[in-house]
C-alpha cells in the first residue's frame, strides 16, 4: 500500500461527542492516530467526562453512557496531554474541517489553551471522497479497502478506518484528472498541503464556517442577512452586528475571530488571525 508523503508528522483523529452543535456539544472521547515522517504510528485513545449528561440520542449512536465517563478526567485536565501529543503535526479526520475540528478548538478555548491551525495543512478525508464517490465512511472503507468497518462509531475504529481509506484514495486517484471550477486538476497527489487545499470546500476564518474567505482572500459572513458581504464592509455600516454576534449564542473561536477583525478594522493591527 502507498506510503504517505510526509514532511512533518500528521495526526488522524474523531471524537464521539455530546451532540452535533459546536457552541454546546462537549467530548465524550477522543482518538489520535499519529504518524511520523519515519512512518512509526502512534495511538492515543482517551475518554472524557464532558461535565454534562450525555443525551439518549448521542448515546444510541456511539455507545458512550454516562456512568462510562462518570470516574473519566475532563478535557481541561486532558488538554495539556492532548496538545503535546497534537504538537505542530498537520490534521486529518472524516468530516474533521465542519465538526471535529471546531470542536476540538472550542474544548481547547474552554481550557485556556489557543489551538492555533495556521500552520497546520488539513486534510478532511470526507470532502475527498465526496468530490471522488459520494459515501459515508463505512461505504468509503467497503468501497477502497474492500472489507467491512467494524465497531463503526467507535473513535479508534473510525480514526484507524480515515488512515486507511486516504491511503486507498492515494493509491487509486494517482493519475485520475478532473475538473474543478472550469479548471482541469489532478487532485490526488501524496503532498500534504495539496490534499489540505482539495479536502477543503471552502477556506474558513473561524473553524466552524461562520466567516470564510472569498476569491479576494477577504473575510466575508457565511450566514444570515449580510451573506456574502465583507465583514469589513459590515462593521463599517452595522456597528450593532457586532455587538449582535459576541451577545449570540455562537462559537467561542468564531468569537475571537470576529474580535479579532473588528479590531483590525479598528486599526489595531496586534491581533494575528489564527
Amino acid at each position: 500500500m502507498i506510503q504517505l508523503n510526509l514532511k512533518k508528522p500528521i495526526v488522524f483523529f474523531d471524537l464521539e461527542t455530546t451532540g452535533l452543535d459546536i457552541g454546546s456539544a462537549r467530548i465524550v472521547e477522543i482518538c489520535m492516530l499519529k504518524i511520523h515522517v519515519s512512518g512509526k504510528q502512534e495511538t492515543l485513545t482517551l475518554r472524557v467526562n464532558p461535565e454534562m449528561p450525555i443525551p439518549e440520542e448521542s448515546s444510541n449512536i456511539h455507545g458512550i453512557k454516562d456512568e462510562d465517563v462518570k470516574d473519566e478526567p475532563t478535557f481541561k485536565q486532558l488538554a495539556t496531554k492532548i496538545s503535546e501529543f497534537l504538537g505542530s503535526a498537520d490534521l486529518s479526520g472524516y468530516n474533521v474541517l465542519r465538526f471535529d475540528l471546531p470542536l476540538l478548538a472550542e474544548e481547547f478555548l474552554r481550557a485556556d489553551i489557543l489551538f492555533d491551525v495556521s500552520c497546520r495543512s488539513v486534510i478532511d478525508v470526507q470532502n475527498i471522497y465526496h468530490k471522488m464517490e459520494p459515501r459515508t465512511l463505512a461505504a468509503a472503507h467497503r468501497f477502497y479497502c474492500n472489507e467491512e468497518l467494524m465497531n463503526a462509531h467507535s473513535a479508534e475504529a473510525d480514526t484507524i478506518a480515515t488512515y486507511n481509506v486516504l491511503l486507498a484514495q492515494l493509491e487509486k486517484y494517482q493519475n485520475v484528472v478532473i475538473e474543478e471550477k472550469g479548471k482541469t486538476i489532478t487532485p490526488i497527489v501524496n503532498d500534504m498541503d495539496l490534499l489540505s487545499k482539495f479536502s477543503m470546500q471552502k477556506r474558513f476564518v473561524d473553524l466552524a464556517g461562520h466567516i470564510v474567505y472569498n476569491e479576494k482572500d477577504e473575510p466575508i459572513f457565511n450566514f444570515g442577512k449580510f451573506k456574502g458581504q465583507t465583514v469589513e464592509s459590515v462593521f463599517n455600516r452595522e456597528r450593532q452586528y457586532y455587538d449582535w454576534i459576541m451577545k449570540s449564542n455562537f462559537p467561542e473561536y468564531t468569537k475571537r475571530i470576529v474580535q479579532i477583525l473588528y479590531m483590525k478594522k479598528a486599526g489595531n493591527t496586534n491581533f494575528p488571525i489564527s
